[in-house]
């Protein structure tokens, strides 16, 4: 297995509990906040969980990844981390600006990170996305809809929900973040899909996704990437050969890790 490169342990959260947006009967949306030691002003990039939109937080990664490995990773090599919370279902099929609640919220937290660079000690100009699974989803739209993105690495993300199969764990995902079946509401579909976002100026994306991927097809990166090819966009597909869901079976998730952190630090300090 390769070590990570950069640091292994939970790094020091230097602001927790961050409040970057609140919406009417719901509890304030939340971010953590990890500052490298010793880095004036580093890039920021904003960690965005899965969970099908029904599960998960801005603490806790995948089973396959050691807790803390990606905040350690990023302040490890000098970039600056935010992990957000956002709505959940029931709530996610709240509207809001672009799409159901959780893009919304991705869209806000990347705005308020934006703005804030000054006050928190980043550098604003030079913020990337992170996102895994559903997290991968919004950390595309935000990347693609939002100005001032400067990077996003999506891990097995969801790209056009009207092409996932028509399969009970997918229904679900598609449910959680819509409110109903992604055929009766092809609109709304097609708008909280990042394929439908894609234009010669989204930024630099890299798309990991194991190839035996159960849960979300991996043509689900490729058609994406291959959209973003077509209309010259920077972007690179990775396809992990074995490799399920949250790339289960894979025998050395830190080079994955390692590939992610070399990804944003080049086009961030570029």
């Amino acid at each position: 297995m390769t070590p990570s490169r950069w640091a292994s342990k939970i790094p020091e959260v230097i602001r927790r509990g961050i409040e970057y947006g609140a919406s009417p009967g719901f509890e304030p949306t939340l971010l953590d906040l990890y500052l490298p030691d010793g880095v004036a002003r580093p890039p920021l990039v904003v960690w965005i969980h899965g969970g099908g939109f029904v599960n998960g937080d801005r603490v806790s990664l995948p089973p396959t990844l050691s807790p803390g490995s990606v905040f350690g990773a990023l302040n490890g090599a000098g970039l600056a981390c935010a992990s957000i919370d956002y709505r959940l279902a029931p709530a996610a099929p709240a509207p809001g600006v672009i799409g159901p609640a959780p893009i919304a919220d991705a869209r806000a937290a990347v705005e308020f990170l934006l703005q804030r660079g000054e006050r928190y000690g980043y550098d604003a100009s030079r913020l990337g996305l992170w996102g895994e699974s559903a997290g991968g989803l919004l950390a595309l739209m935000a990347g693609l809809t939002v100005p001032g993105v400067g990077a996003v690495v999506a891990w097995y993300p969801v790209t056009d929900i009207l092409a996932l199969p028509a399969d009970p764990a997918n229904g679900t995902t598609e449910v959680a973040l819509l409110g109903a079946p992604a055929k009766s509401v092809p609109e709304l579909a097609a708008e909280a899909s990042p394929i439908s976002y894609v234009t010669a100026d989204a930024p630099p994306c890299l798309f990991v996704h194991g190839d035996a991927d159960g849960v979300v097809p991996a043509s689900q990166s490729v058609r994406m990437h291959e959209r973003l090819t077509s209309v010259g966009a920077d972007t690179t597909l990775h396809l992990v050969p074995g490799a399920g869901h949250c790339f289960e079976g894979h025998g050395d998730v830190p080079k994955l890790i390692n590939e992610a952190v070399d990804f944003l630090a080049s086009r961030l300090r570029g």
